[in-house]
């Protein structure tokens, strides 16, 4: 949703080119014309994470798997989106594409031991980008997705609506560095709240009471990320989070242990290939 609650794979391969292009957004940040129109690599990458916004207990995982970039006009697998650029202006930008979260075993998890697992999510729908034009030796966009959610886990199950809008400041160095920061919010319908934060009647012990979860704010997020060429196939990229639950609409849900956690990565990718044509984005 990124939720990803933005996190990132699966059972995990259709959500590789998802997690790839989201942790590729660091490594391929790059912003000047006469980019390959394609390119070929492999990249490695280790996350920690909260199980899920409000949890007070963590994931660790490490990746290691190639990633594929390509800069169509309309077919997209970039640092932004993997799926279709529909509309293109110099303020505004239109593409449908996917995200992707990581999954988490609810045995592993102590506030949702006895539960249903939070499955490997797939995220799908459009996304607005709005240009804000450039300030403070950077550029400033704002992104506007709105995602149906499935579970990748349970046969592709629905399991609700995300809206994410987010601000994001962009900035490449002197020295070769590039990073931006950005902050935003997750709002979610009653049934990715439930996926979430609900408790039916037979999960319901005395330490988790029952509890129907509402529509509305899940979080706030505030984040950033660094990247730098090495070499010219060879970059270097890190990535952190802060994800809080204050003023949540689920807030009062029993599986909500802590209002504000981190999420932090490291990673290294390799370009083998890239095409000889070249594009302006």
């Amino acid at each position: 949703m990124n939720i990803s609650f933005s996190s990132f794979l699966p059972r995990r391969a259709l959500m590789a080119g998802a997690a790839l292009v989201a942790a590729l957004g660091t490594a391929q940040a790059q912003t000047s014309p006469g980019l390959p129109l394609w390119e070929l690599g492999v990249l490695g990458l280790g996350v920690s994470q909260q199980a899920y916004p409000g949890s007070d207990q963590r994931i660790n995982r490490g990746l290691a798997l190639p990633y594929l970039v390509y800069r169509g006009d309309v077919l997209r697998a970039d640092r932004e989106t993997v799926g279709l650029r529909a509309i293109k202006t110099p303020t505004f930008e239109l593409d449908v594409g996917l995200a992707g979260s990581f999954g988490s075993n609810s045995d592993r998890i102590k506030a949702r031991q006895g539960m249903r697992d939070l499955g490997t999510l797939v995220e799908v729908g459009p996304r607005l980008k709005w240009k804000l034009g450039s300030a403070a030796g950077g550029n400033w966009q704002a992104k506007f997705p709105l995602r149906a959610v499935f579970d990748l886990s349970d046969s592709f199950a629905h399991r609700g609506l995300s809206f994410a809008p987010e601000l994001v400041y962009e900035r490449r160095s002197q020295g070769g560095w590039r990073y931006n920061v950005s902050v935003g919010a997750i709002v979610g319908d009653s049934k990715l709240a439930n996926t979430f934060y609900g408790v039916s009647g037979t999960e319901a012990t005395l330490l988790r009471p029952a509890y129907t979860a509402q529509s509305g704010l899940v979080g706030w997020r505030l984040g950033t990320s660094v990247s730098r060429n090495l070499t010219p196939d060879w970059v270097v990229f890190g990535f952190a989070r802060i994800d809080s639950v204050s003023g949540a609409a689920n807030r009062n849900s029993p599986l909500i242990r802590q209002t504000t956690g981190t999420t932090f990565g490291l990673g290294l990718s390799y370009t083998w290939m890239r095409s000889t044509e070249r594009v302006s984005d």
